[in-house]
């Protein structure tokens, strides 16, 4: 055989290999399922990062918190905290480590189905939504449009196919609902409707907590089965940027713990406004605000089930703006699961904030650079990333798409690269140069293929003239044709008729029962 043809052969044997590959059954596993080990990402030297935490320690022992509640001022001054003379109450260092030692370092975030359950806590990494938008994305228009209660549901049902959305935590508010107490209830029931996911909601004042926990009651069989397996986590910021106590909220968190609703404190400041403009100096006050709404939670509850949520929100300096996408944010959120991961708190940050309006490039960019850079980070709990755009005044159905096969990319990046006897293929190196040149088709090619490589559904990977006989379609018509497939045919019916029919007749359930129907 000459060597032309030797190369031919090996170049359709190569073309062979590639076709049997392509066409060989998924994988079993997913090479980059959610859960992945985090913490290779140190923005801060540890040098740098003991000095913020003492800094924050400092700032609660000699600053102090504002406006405390009387209720909190009494138990925190019976166990050692003191009021310094401009009537701040403050912490002695000796008494938040203290607190520290003491506070849940694991927990578990159950789903209504058991198989969505994950532990929080620890080195791992998942990912999940916030957020409170007022506007969605109309996939009809294109144009934003006031949310509505039928958005939620319909959020909740598409993140309930979508692997990557550990949980969902409802990611608009049904301005459609005037009432305060109407709007939690039906918030309640959407997440209880459209997905078995963990999930997360807000209270607008505490004595509207209790209704809703009798109503999930209601849809698990009877009393006290939500404080068996609670699914739905408070998201509650105690704390009002700078260091003072949000009597509402601190209100709504003595009631989740009576209660038994997992909490997740989330303190969300503001660079150059309601915090320092310098990266450090912004992350010693919100470590300090963070550490002060777990020191409210433990009072009262020590080891109580607390997520650490250190989320530092970045402004344009220039106009005042919320910026959601960008170096700065990335950086600041990474730094953040890097603190809590060195108090060794469960932690949450968040990520995926973009200020574009349109699932296009902008979008990618400033989504893509913060989430990776969150997950390398550590944190165990990633808020925001999917769905949100506008700088999280909307929330877009083909953007909670596009972002589970962006996050699939995210946590491949993160699982990193497995070095062993086997994977570093001294043997097959050997075979391949010993036969045939190259290493397609090969066991080790193969084991691979299926183990270590994502293979996405949306982006295209198709050279020109195929993409454009295939339409020349954007990821924003792929992704929005996909949703229209799950929205058209996902109805689950996750609660069951008799207690659905006892929920409506005990409150006003205002998503009407055709609407979770096939049309």
């Amino acid at each position: 055989m000459t060597s032309e043809e030797t190369r031919i052969g090996r170049r359709g044997r190569g073309r062979a290999a590639r076709v049997a590959a392509r066409s060989a059954p998924e994988a079993e596993v997913d090479p980059c399922p959610p859960g992945q080990t985090g913490g290779s990402y140190r923005p801060l030297p540890d040098s740098d990062l003991k000095t913020i935490c003492a800094e924050a320690f400092r700032v609660l022992e000699e600053i102090g918190m504002g406006e405390v509640p009387i209720i909190v001022r009494d138990k925190a001054l019976g166990s050692g905290a003191q009021l310094n003379d401009a009537g701040r109450l403050c912490f002695p260092r000796p008494m938040v480590e203290d607190i520290i030692a003491g506070a849940a370092k694991r927990f578990v975030y159950h789903g209504r189905d058991p198989r969505h359950d994950f532990e929080i806590g620890g080195d791992k990494v998942y990912f999940g939504t916030g957020g409170a938008a007022v506007q969605t994305l109309d996939r009809q228009t294109g144009l934003y449009r006031p949310s509505t209660l039928a958005d939620l549901y319909d959020f909740t049902r598409l993140i309930d196919t979508l692997a990557n959305v550990s949980w969902f935590t409802r990611c608009c508010v049904a301005t459609d609902i005037p009432d305060n107490f109407d709007l939690d209830v039906n918030t309640a029931y959407a997440l209880l409707a459209g997905t078995t996911k963990p999930v997360g909601t807000s209270f607008t004042q505490p004595d509207y907590v209790a209704p809703v926990i009798e109503m999930f009651d209601m849809a698990l069989g009877g009393a006290g089965r939500f404080r068996e397996r609670p699914f739905c986590k408070a998201h509650i910021s105690p704390v009002i940027s700078p260091l003072r106590y949000g009597e509402d909220a601190v209100g709504v968190t003595l009631e989740c713990i009576r209660l038994g609703v997992p909490i997740n404190a989330i303190i969300a400041a503001m660079s150059g406004a309601t915090a320092p403009a310098t990266p450090a100096g912004f992350l010693v006050q919100s470590t300090a605000e963070t550490l002060a709404a777990l020191i409210l939670v433990n009072l009262f509850a020590p080891g109580y089930p607390m997520i650490f949520s250190n989320w530092p929100l970045v402004i344009d300096l220039r106009t005042g703006a919320f910026c959601g996408g960008g170096g700065e944010i990335s950086v600041m959120n990474a730094a953040s699961g890097q603190i809590g991961r060195h108090l060794g708190l469960p932690c949450g940050v968040a990520c995926s904030m973009s200020d574009a309006k349109a699932v296009d490039a902008q979008m990618g960019m400033e989504k893509a650079l913060s989430a990776l850079a969150a997950g390398l980070g550590g944190a165990n709990m990633i808020y925001e990333s999917a769905g949100m755009m506008a700088s999280l005044l909307g929330a877009s159905f083909e953007a909670f798409v596009a972002d589970d096969e962006m996050l699939s990319h995210v946590h491949r990046t993160i699982r990193g690269i497995e070095v062993n006897a086997e994977t570093l293929g001294f043997e097959t190196i050997r075979e391949a140069v010993a036969g045939e040149g190259h290493f397609l088709g090969a066991p080790q090619t193969m084991a691979a293929m299926q183990r270590d490589y994502f293979y996405p559904n949306l982006a295209d990977r198709n050279e020109p003239q195929t993409w454009a006989e295939a339409g020349a379609h954007d990821l924003m018509t792929r992704a929005r044709t996909r949703c229209d497939g799950i929205l058209s045919s996902h109805y689950p019916a996750y609660i069951d008729p008799a207690a659905d029919a006892a929920i409506r007749d005990r409150f006003n359930i205002l998503l009407p029962r055709a609407r979770m129907q096939p049309a």
